[in-house]
């Protein structure tokens, strides 16, 4: 597979359709007005698509239809999701911490770009990357239209595969 190189950033990395499975559809955009207030916001565990620790929470749409959706992101210190795409767009803000984004089918961790509270990234689906949550964690807001996928360059790193230890 080759890789596509932009600027690109990395929180993109994140939420698939175990988001559908796991939080109820929040409210379609054109049936009414949707408020969020950060203080009310029900997080919960992140989807099995991403690496245990994250946590989410949906506030529009259903991941698993094409419908317009936005969902935050919450990862702890030096959180890691290894190198892959998703099947549509995606456009993240970042709100606090810092978001480190590198491009490619090789995850180094290192290098990459760095996406600081009140930064703006979009990627076009299907672009390969990794992403990683600096030394304070990191909250962000990514939205796109639907139904949205993650899928692994290395089908190991996928942890809707791994199984237990001895098993």
């Amino acid at each position: 597979m080759s890789v596509r190189f932009t600027l690109a950033l990395a929180a993109l990395a994140v939420v698939p359709a175990g988001l559908a499975a796991q939080a109820a559809a929040a409210p379609a955009p054109a049936s009414q007005v949707i408020v969020a207030h950060a203080s009310t916001l029900a997080w919960a565990p992140g989807p099995p698509s991403l690496p245990p620790g994250a946590d989410f929470v949906l506030l529009e749409g259903n991941p698993a239809e094409a419908v317009p959706l936005t969902f935050r992101l919450r990862f702890p210190p030096n959180y890691r999701i290894p190198p892959h795409f998703h099947s549509v767009i995606e456009h993240v803000t970042v709100f606090s911490g810092t978001l480190n984004v590198g491009m490619g089918e090789v995850a180094t961790y290192t290098g990459g770009t760095a996406l600081n509270a009140g930064s703006f990234a979009a990627m076009p689906a299907k672009m390969v990357h990794s992403a990683w949550a600096g030394p304070e964690g990191v909250t962000f807001q990514l939205h796109s239209v639907g139904p949205w996928s993650i899928t692994y360059v290395n089908q190991a790193d996928d942890p809707r595969t791994k199984r237990p230890a001895g098993n």
